[in-house]
């Protein structure tokens, strides 16, 4: 049969591989421009990691991510998602390392936050995040943080967005150093700086396989504190939770015409002569499709769905080599009333404290952490980021109760299998018993709860390894090291049709939309 004759018995212009939040942007953009497309979803229902899933009877809850990051304004206008519900957060987060330790509470109003920081903390600890701000810059635009619709940049290009000495230099450290270098250049008092340095170092290595003072932990830093500019629309918490993003997309599709399938799993994307045929599903269902847009991980994409023996094996070499080690636990809480905290964060059982709540550790005890999570020992005091998104969204629990999430490393990943139940359970405990520890009465309040683990991760949303970034943010992994739609700027992967865009690909990680929003421009560019 003719190529024209194959291509005249395809039933869609483009097949859409993922209905996570950057699979359904491509979706909607490509059928708004006429093409004819289908997304295929393996599990039940749409959204992959940026879902609200309820969990138990009445107990909604953000199930991976829960805050839409900063992204491009371009991008949010054109997916409408400015037009969505927010829930108005007077403070984004408080951040407490012990008893000891004054709690750090960032206002969202940046006035009120750096008046706080001074009068509690002190004019230097202002200063020196004012310092970390600036240090930031030029990592950002090395990086292209908020950048839609534009490729990787090459080493020579991110340096080539340093205008000064210092701004080279940033990037230098961003590329090889350590949060923990940094944190002790601008906020070098661990005990009167201890709050803000626990807050930063959590964030610079929440999506990492690294320890603050691991080299290359700066580049999580630089990338968690990227100040978004006048194109950037900033951090939303979404009223219904994060899984209205993905409701608001999948409307979008379907009314555009889209056609979504669930249960639909992809078992290979076909290729015949270097071009995209379509795909195979599981249940042997063959659908054709000059163009595939693929919003998995993009080793999982070419190493394991696309036809074998196509992809170079350097190219696969490489992808094989992505760090997926993700060393955390997600647990979710459905509690019989609201947490009382005890003296003296009894300011905390105010609501408008309650979207984020850090019970962090030092940047020290951290990295202590984390070298023995590696030798399969569960933090005997882990550092957990904890929220009751009910008590500011009071519709994602029944009435007078709340629904709670925590998020905690680090969980031995490197462990022997069969320790896995064991460690799973004592890093549970661990958790529930710090938060009980500054709330008495949490873990009586508990009716249910569950734990997620890194395994768990991989098994519900394909995410390789439990890595929800689908690539870690590493220094390896992010700029030219992480591949655009086509693959890697200086290894593309050369199958005409096929077009990456996942988290794990430039524009990502994190709900920013652009990896999908980059595919689907890199379909119509032809």
């Amino acid at each position: 049969m003719s190529g024209d004759a194959n291509l005249a018995l395809m039933a869609y212009d483009a097949i859409v591989v993922g209905a996570g939040h950057n699979g359904l942007t491509a979706a909607t953009l490509l059928q708004r421009a006429g093409l004819r497309t289908l997304v295929l979803e393996s599990k039940r229902y749409a959204g992959g990691m940026a879902s609200t899933v309820e969990l138990f009877d009445g107990y909604q809850f953000e199930i991976a991510g829960s805050v839409q990051l900063p992204t491009s304004a371009v991008v949010s206008k054109e997916l409408g998602l400015d037009t969505l519900p927010q829930v108005e957060l007077e403070v984004m987060s408080v951040s407490i390392v012990d008893e000891r330790t004054k709690p750090l509470i960032y206002y969202t109003d940046l006035v009120e936050a750096a008046t706080h920081m001074e009068q509690e903390h002190g004019l230097e600890v202002v200063i020196g995040m004012a310092e970390l701000m600036a240090w930031s810059a030029a990592p950002t635009r090395a990086l292209g943080r908020f950048e839609h619709g534009t490729l990787p940049k090459t080493l020579d290009e991110m340096y080539a967005c340093a205008s000064t000495p210092a701004e080279r230099a940033s990037i230098t450290e961003m590329l090889f150093g350590s949060c923990t270098d940094v944190l002790d250049r601008y906020l070098p008092d661990k005990e009167k700086h201890a709050a803000l340095r626990g807050m930063l170092a959590f964030l610079a290595v929440n999506s990492t396989y690294r320890g603050p003072s691991s080299p290359g932990s700066a580049a999580g830093l630089a990338f968690g504190m990227a100040v978004p500019d006048e194109n950037t629309v900033l951090t939303k918490k979404i009223k219904g939770g994060i899984g209205v993003l993905t409701q608001h997309l999948a409307r979008q599709y379907a009314e555009a015409g889209g056609e979504l399938r669930l249960e639909a799993a992809v078992e290979e994307i076909t290729v015949a002569d270097g071009r995209v045929t379509g795909v195979v599903l599981t249940d042997g269902e063959t659908i054709g499709a000059p163009t595939v847009v693929s919003a998995v991980a993009p080793d999982l994409t070419l190493n394991t769905l696309v036809t074998p023996g196509v992809v170079a094996p350097e190219l696969t070499a490489r992808l094989a080599g992505i760090d997926h080690r993700g060393s955390y636990v997600q647990m979710h809480f459905a509690l019989d009333g609201v947490p009382e905290f005890a003296a003296p964060f009894e300011f905390l059982d105010d609501p408008r404290m309650q979207s984020a709540i850090g019970f962090f550790a030092t940047p020290e005890d951290l990295q202590r952490q984390f070298e023995d999570s590696r030798r399969g020992v569960v933090p005997q005091d882990p550092a957990v980021a904890f929220q009751v998104p009910s008590a500011s969204d009071p519709d994602l629990c029944p009435p007078g109760k709340a629904a709670a999430s925590a998020f905690s490393l680090w969980f031995p990943v490197e462990e022997d299998p069969s320790e896995y139940a064991r460690l799973k359970a004592e890093m549970g405990q661990r958790v529930i018993d710090k938060i009980t520890r500054f709330a008495p009465n949490f873990e009586s309040l508990i009716l249910k709860h569950t734990t997620f683990t890194p395994k768990h991760m991989g098994t519900m949303f394909g995410a390789p390894g439990g890595d929800y970034c689908h690539g870690l943010i590493h220094p390896d992994l992010l700029g030219q090291y992480r591949p655009g739609p086509g693959g890697y700027l200086d290894q593309p992967h050369g199958i005409a049709g096929l077009h990456l865009g996942s988290a794990g690909c430039y524009g990502g990680p994190g709900i920013t939309f652009i990896p999908g929003y980059n595919a689907a421009q890199a379909v119509l560019a032809g």
